[in-house]
């Protein structure tokens, strides 16, 4: 022992003993939490195993593993003082004082065992809820008087989870180490070692690495491209949203759920009121009438591309009266395309986030309040293209050329039922790689179409392009050859362009290509350049594109007002889907609706869009009205004189159900047909 002492003396003179120097004894707590929210969550497991029938040891294991993620943010938030105190390159004498190591130890304890508590509770509580608590849970019950009573019975009624719980505190509370103190140190040599420039530099930069670690497990990863995890990011080690219990715990979504906002009921109407002015739910029964576009064979493959920042703005085909009709855009083939495609004048997105666009395009959610991947409801179980269409026997992927868990992707992929994720991991070619976010456009599209002739029919598949994005760059080969515009954006538009072009040209000899549905949009817009575009109105339009090579001719609708969220309905009005689900869209391609409206969230207000009227709402009172196809700058509020027309009071009567729809279905995870 004390050769060992004395190697370390001489390796770390200003540690004196590694095993009892407070930072070897914060991370050992730390650690020992790990481990027993790792227990906590077998515990739980086995508690609620009913719930989970289909769970084998793999997937479990699997499941355990994505939780430490989730349990090292958790810990380190509850342990961020307790870690600070241990941290500090203070005086020795004052790091090992007794009242300050009384303090640290308090400052451990009283939040550990409150996320042991926490987690308990919900060993019990989500067999109610169906979900962990969240923020959500105290604005539900806080009216609520009769809390305590239930939970002390529930004690009891649940001995064996408090049992359980009692001892694991116990546990903690008898493993805990602690460094040297006061009246601990007995070798005046040690204390001696941790005075002078040496010890404050040392103890310096080791506050300097735990802080950046501390940092990076708060976040949940390294890397510019991973951002702060979310309940959502649970989804991409679970099968079905359900487990997404079993990953997490509830420390984590009473932080998380914290920064995401809780969504309250509005109620402007009673529930009967409510379904009779709107409802989501879409039956297998309703018929087609007056359609836009013909009716596709049933196993019809269908693929989405979602591309980054094309705001309708930048495609010449919907803008020949700008700059005096000598516009032309930066788009030459989607225009080409466009020529043979159903497509819409009024077509806008739900959100102004890239994370907005895979709910609202593929799930048929849109953003209302906070990004829904973000929310304390991304768990919830939901119906997609790739649920509904795997039902028919359909093979479904998603494709994303950045790293795998950028904007939380591949975890919402999951949970909208896409079996199988390909990101720059799966390209595995950094040749490819952009240097900032993604593999170049046209080698990833390339990529995408070679992918998909290797997958067997019908498919759905979707693509989010990401070369379009800041900092704005191409491959150096192209330089100079597409336009530059008023930004440099505008030469990644070109440049996507023409990665589209050579998609197309690929995909038009495969075998799968005149048996596809293609569906183009966008995330959002970007670097708007154009009054016309500049408005409440502009900011939010991207183009809605409907493309099949069964179809003779193309067509453009001049009036129906559409958004993100009607292309998964139109898609299954197009396939005759016969199930119901839920979609806060609508199917515009065989359905003929006399008042078609689309509603977004301008933060902090409402739009509604008819197919000339522009609403906006602030959640108790309409507080403008423009007509935007005579009025296309916003500049002229008709609110004044049109307040009590028949159609403002339909818009408006409209977007409160429709509002009220979303968050009551959201708080009560109602956002699938089972739900209805």
């Amino acid at each position: 022992m004390t050769a060992a002492n004395n190697l370390s003396k001489r390796i770390l003179p200003a540690w004196g003993s590694i095993w009892t120097h407070p930072w070897t004894v914060a991370v050992c707590n730390w650690l020992l939490m790990m481990v027993c929210y790792m227990l906590m969550r077998l515990f739980y497991y086995l508690v609620n195993v009913d719930l989970y029938p289909d769970v084998s040891h793999e997937h479990l294991l699997e499941m355990c593993m994505g939780g430490i993620r989730f349990d090292m943010t958790a810990l380190l938030y509850l342990n961020s003082v307790y870690l600070l105190m241990m941290f500090l390159p203070l005086p020795w004498k004052w790091r090992t004082n007794p009242i300050y190591q009384q303090t640290a130890r308090w400052f451990f304890l009283i939040p550990n065992i409150l996320g042991i508590l926490a987690n308990a509770v919900d060993t019990v509580y989500v067999r109610f809820a169906d979900r962990r608590t969240t923020v959500a849970f105290f604005s539900e019950f806080e009216n609520d008087d009769n809390l305590a009573s239930i939970f002390f019975t529930s004690m009891v009624q649940y001995w064996y989870v408090s049992l359980f719980t009692l001892a694991l505190i116990a546990v903690v509370y008898a493993c805990m180490r602690s460094p040297y103190t006061g009246k601990a140190n007995r070798h005046r040599d040690v204390a001696d070692q941790h005075t002078g420039w040496k010890y404050y530099v040392a103890e310096s930069v080791l506050l300097c690495v735990s802080v950046y670690f501390i940092v990076i497990g708060i976040r949940g990863g390294f890397g510019a491209f991973t951002r702060p995890i979310t309940l959502s990011n649970a989804l991409q080690y679970t099968n079905r949203p359900a487990e997404t219990n079993i990953v997490l715990n509830t420390p984590f979504c009473l932080m998380r759920s914290s920064e995401g906002g809780v969504y309250r009921n509005p109620s402007y109407f009673t529930e009967d009121e409510l379904e009779s002015v709107y409802s989501p739910l879409h039956n297998a029964h309703d018929t087609v009438s007056q359609p836009l576009a013909e009716l596709l064979p049933e196993r019809t493959n269908v693929v989405v591309f979602i591309l980054e920042s094309f705001a309708k703005e930048h495609i010449g085909f919907y803008n020949h009266d700008l700059d005096g009709g000598t516009y032309t855009g930066y788009t030459p083939f989607l225009d080409s395309l466009l020529a043979h495609s159903t497509t819409f004048v009024h077509s806008f997105a739900t959100g102004r986030k890239s994370i907005d666009a895979m709910p609202s395009t593929l799930a048929s959610i849109p953003r209302f309040g906070s990004p829904y991947i973000l929310t304390p409801y991304s768990t919830n179980t939901i119906n997609s293209l790739a649920s509904c269409l795997r039902h028919k026997g359909y093979q479904t992927g998603f494709f994303h050329g950045a790293p795998n868990g950028s904007m939380g992707f591949a975890a919402f992929a999951r949970s909208c039922g896409f079996e199988a994720y390909y990101g720059k991991d799966e390209y595995n070619n950094n040749a490819d790689y952009d240097g900032y976010w993604a593999i170049w456009d046209e080698e990833f599209l390339q990529y995408y179409a070679r992918t998909m002739s290797e997958m067997h029919e019908p498919f759905m598949t979707a693509v989010f392009t990401a070369t379009s994005h800041h900092p704005f760059q191409v491959p150096q080969r192209y330089a100079g050859v597409f336009p530059e515009g008023p930004s440099p954006l505008h030469r990644c538009i070109g440049y996507t362009d023409n990665a589209l072009r050579q998609f197309f040209a690929y995909a038009k000899v495969q075998s799968w290509y005149e048996n596809t549905l293609f569906v183009i949009t966008a995330d959002h817009t970007n670097e708007l350049m154009h009054t016309e575009y500049q408005t409440d109105k502009g900011v939010y339009e991207v183009p809605i594109i409907f493309f099949s090579p069964q179809w003779d001719e193309g067509r453009i609708d001049s009036t129906t007002a559409v958004s993100q969220a009607d292309i998964m309905p139109s898609v299954l009005g197009l396939l005759g889907y016969d199930r119901p689900y839920i979609a806060f869209g609508e199917d515009v391609l065989t359905q003929h609706h006399e008042h078609k409206y689309v509603v977004n969230y301008n933060d902090p207000i409402y739009q509604c869009f008819s197919d000339s009227l522009l609403l906006q709402f602030d959640g108790q009172h309409p507080i403008r009205l423009w007509c935007y196809t005579r009025d296309r700058l916003l500049q002229h509020d008709l609110l004044p004189e049109r307040k009590d027309d028949e159609e403002t009071q339909r818009m408006l009567r409209y977007t409160k159900a429709y509002v009220q729809q979303y968050y009551t279905r959201m708080t009560s995870n109602r956002l699938n047909s089972g739900g209805r």
